[in-house]
């Protein structure tokens, strides 16, 4: 168990990595600078621009996290019962890796047409989901491991949608190029930008308002919550922290104009706060279980409930 979870662990900072760095791709407007595919216009590197490059290094990465995600699977079957749990998260993110090389495949044929690129990042974010739930569960016991994303609470599902719906209208607003139509917060007053611009942007705004206070509503319950456990409520107050930074980051892009860095820092904060929210959700309601049945057991020892208590 102790390589699933190297690998895992691995597999997750890659994932994270990747979406960090085909951000940047995007803001800086590389998406192009390898017209072909798989190969950068033919050649494996080195590439002697900026924009061949962030394009030819997206894609190694991308072929990093690939044979991760192959080697997880790998791990995870030849495990057998010790880590049958992990089989069904470690299948669907083969199956999730294969759907987004072939996006990427596309969005390069495509031309980085907006929706083949936002498509690609949505997938992105629900792969980096189903690799943090496989690490996760990698440290928990078979028990716990396999009934922690079947029991995840109403907040919580109510937090991963908020916040998906934020990444999503914000990958719209960066692909409709609505980034800098409105530089006033929180209203749009007095913007020059067309009215689709501009009701893009109010839109974004309108699921941030939605989606933050879906997730600060989750964060704040474990805070408050008898049964949490420490490691929650200092993830949850990590995560609180977060959000926070993310609204500043954000108000500072839309004033400056979306510059690139803002810009893609404003993103790797959204993807480290959804990896936090993805992660709380997935141990919550095991948590709840553990104050009853006793502690959550590593994989390799065994658990004794207390029923079975002489």
């Amino acid at each position: 168990m102790r390589s699933i979870r190297v690998v895992a662990v691995a597999t997750v900072i890659s994932t994270y990595c990747l979406i960090v760095l085909g951000s940047t791709v995007r803001v800086t407007n590389s998406g192009m600078g390898c017209p072909g595919w798989p190969l950068c216009s033919g050649q494996y590197g080195p590439i002697d621009k900026f924009s061949p490059l962030m394009e030819q290094s997206h894609r190694y990465l991308a072929t990093i996290v690939t044979v991760l995600i192959f080697a997880l699977a790998a791990l995870v079957w030849r495990a057998g019962a010790e880590a049958r749990s992990l089989r069904w998260p470690a299948g669907l993110s083969v199956g999730a890796i294969v759907v987004q090389v072939v996006l990427g495949a596309i969005t390069v044929l495509a031309k980085n047409a907006g929706w083949t690129v936002a498509v690609h990042l949505l997938v992105a974010m629900l792969f980096l989901a189903v690799v943090t739930v496989t690490a996760i569960g990698s440290f928990l016991g078979p028990r716990q491991s396999w009934a922690a994303p079947h029991h995840v609470a109403r907040r919580a599902w109510g937090a991963l949608g908020g916040l998906f719906l934020v990444i999503v209208s914000g990958s719209l607003v960066v692909d409709g190029g609505a980034e800098s139509a409105c530089r006033s917060w929180l209203v749009c007053a007095g913007s020059p930008a067309s009215r689709g611009l501009v009701t893009l942007q109010l839109v974004h705004r309108a699921m941030v308002v939605i989606g933050a206070t879906l997730v600060l509503v989750y964060f704040i319950s474990l805070l408050r919550s008898p049964k949490a456990l420490a490691a929650q409520r200092t993830f949850a107050l990590v995560g609180v922290c977060l959000l926070g930074l993310q609204v500043v980051v954000g108000v500072f892009n839309s004033a400056l104009g979306a510059p690139a860095g803002v810009a893609d820092v404003h993103l790797a904060i959204a993807t480290l706060l959804w990896v936090v929210v993805v992660g709380l959700a997935d141990v919550a309601d095991v948590a709840d279980d553990a104050t009853r049945d006793g502690p959550v057991t590593p994989i390799g020892q065994t658990s004794v409930a207390r029923s079975d208590r002489v």
